[in-house]
């Protein structure tokens, strides 16, 4: 039975939990929780993991700092050889790989990254597959968009998602929409 390792860290918005395992100094992150409104990212990671414990490794250390970084509006590039896709079904893994090619200051919708995956009628599933996406930030979800330029969803919260957007340059019109001049796909 795996062993899970778990650390909580403070951030401009709210406490986000990463779960991680280590084998000779190698660590794979199992997922990032992001704290929203009802629910604490650690108690969804203790929900989630029931046999992980508190852990340290300046792996995770060196994320953190990175992810700090990318919270102050640094351009980082995560390294997603870190992240374990095995609790992804397949289509999910392709969606999160489309997801995390958008680049810092740009923004896509679910219908053009159905589309660029070839599945033109999947921007449903393209949506649910970002919502449960299990490596917020490192892979930014919050760069998905409605088609009418709505934010859709986010684990950490709208507020979160719209800063997270502005603080990339974003802009949004008075009712509270995407200004869509920065598309990708």
């Amino acid at each position: 039975m795996s062993i899970f390792l778990y650390k909580t860290f403070s951030s401009p918005f709210n406490p986000y939990t990463i779960v991680w395992e280590e084998e000779e100094s190698k660590i794979r992150i199992e997922r990032i929780f992001l704290s929203d409104a009802e629910l604490k990212s650690d108690k969804k990671a203790l929900n989630t993991f029931k046999t992980m414990k508190l852990g340290s490794s300046p792996s995770i250390t060196l994320l953190n700092e990175k992810i700090q970084r990318f919270f102050q509006g640094e351009d980082i590039k995560f390294q997603l050889n870190l992240l374990n896709f095995n609790r992804c079904f397949e289509f999910q893994t392709k969606v999160l790989l489309a997801e995390s090619e958008i680049p810092r200051g740009w923004i896509s919708t679910y219908k053009r990254i159905a589309e660029h995956l070839g599945k033109s009628n999947a921007s449903r599933v393209v949506g649910n597959a970002l919502a449960k996406n299990p490596f917020p930030i490192m892979i930014p979800c919050h760069r998905a968009i409605r088609s009418d330029g709505d934010l859709g969803g986010f684990q950490g919260g709208i507020p979160m998602k719209h800063s997270l957007l502005e603080l990339e340059g974003i802009k949004f019109s008075d009712k509270g929409k995407v200004i869509m001049n920065r598309i990708y796909y």
